[in-house]
């Protein structure tokens, strides 16, 4: 008898601290358990944390070692240093720091589901981001103004568009909407506190009021996407026109001149980089449509992260249609840019931009 009382009361004990691990571990957790208004901590299991951040990593690792060669490419071959491929160049320095900032940053947030680097580096990162892409949306109106130029107007272009003012232009880019998205932040972050009444120890977030979001959806989206896309209508018909005539020149046994060559190249060009605008809207418009319509954080995270592929999309794009990125990341790959003179080669094959 005292032997089964024994293990009966072994069972229970067993039993007890049982009930007791599930209570603990169905318990409320915080960011900061030390702190009485911190935010409440998502649970999240080993697996789960384990294909996140190695998903995440991946990401971020792709993203920046192909711009890097973007990057690269540009800055070392000669031949490359172009007022278009100095958009290009912009664009993939936007795309690189995405990869190397805001993804991990990001990643670390979502897998974590708390903020755990401060007020003021929140501010920061608020700020960066904002610069980030909304300097990535200019740099592609940008290149749109540059390819409008270059074939709508050729005999201009080697007067209108010169390395010297595309540089002014790109600083003039980073510099406004860094500043642009610095006053943002700071007056809805750190001015205007009214809408900081239910914020909680370990989030991040800039909380805007309704104003201020069409206003900086208007500034920061719809107004550049209406000027790249009215430009690149025009220079698709021009570029369309261009092509009938140089293949009825063609078709006829007449010869085509060095002009109707280059203005061939050009409208490759254009094409190009008009894809990598289209790739561009096809990952932001959804994410803004849902951003302002959808109450799912699961939908607007992934359209989110969505958004944030697209910096690795980019060089894909220029590998497709840019013979001289091919050649150039194989140069580079090889390590052959070390030999003396290597930043002479001709990376062009022929007719290309």
């Amino acid at each position: 008898m005292k032997g089964q009382k024994g293990e009966q009361n072994k069972l229970l004990t067993g039993v007890d601290s049982l009930m007791a691990y599930e209570t603990e571990d169905q318990e409320t957790q915080y960011c900061f358990p030390d702190i009485n208004s911190s935010c409440v901590k998502g649970k999240r299991s080993i697996q789960e944390y384990i294909i996140m951040y190695v998903f995440f990593s991946l990401l971020s690792v792709w993203t920046v070692f192909l711009n890097l060669l973007v990057i690269i490419s540009i800055s070392h071959f000669k031949k490359l240093h172009t007022p278009t491929n100095m958009i290009i160049l912009s664009l993939a320095v936007a795309d690189l720091l995405i990869g190397l900032i805001v993804m991990p940053i990001k990643a670390i947030r979502q897998v974590e589901t708390c903020w755990y680097f401060g007020d003021t580096f929140c501010g920061l990162n608020s700020i960066l981001i904002g610069a980030i892409f909304s300097a990535t949306l200019s740099n592609l109106v940008l290149i749109a103004v540059d390819r409008y130029v270059a074939v709508c107007h050729p005999l201009l272009y080697p007067q209108k568009i010169t390395m010297a003012k595309m540089l002014m232009f790109i600083c003039l880019c980073w510099i406004y909407y860094s500043a642009y998205n610095t006053a943002v932040v700071m007056n809805n972050r750190y001015f205007d506190t009214s809408n900081r009444t239910d914020m909680c120890y370990g989030d991040c977030s800039v909380i805007m009021s309704f104003g201020w979001i069409l206003t900086d959806l208007f500034m920061s989206f719809i107004l550049p996407c209406l000027i790249m896309i009215s430009l690149y209508l025009r220079i698709f018909y021009v570029v369309h026109q261009q092509v009938k005539v140089i293949n009825s020149l063609m078709k006829g046994g007449k010869c085509v001149t060095e002009g109707s060559v280059k203005r061939k190249s050009e409208s490759k060009a254009a094409l190009t980089l008009g894809i990598i605008v289209l790739v561009y809207l096809l990952c932001y418009i959804p994410y803004y449509i849902c951003a302002l319509s959808v109450n799912s954080s699961t939908t607007i995270t992934v359209l989110e992260w969505t958004v944030y592929t697209n910096s690795g999309l980019n060089p894909l794009v220029y590998a497709l249609f840019y013979h001289w990125f091919k050649k150039t990341a194989k140069l580079i790959l090889t390590l052959k840019i070390f030999h003396p003179e290597s930043s002479l080669i001709n990376v062009f094959t022929e007719n290309e931009l």
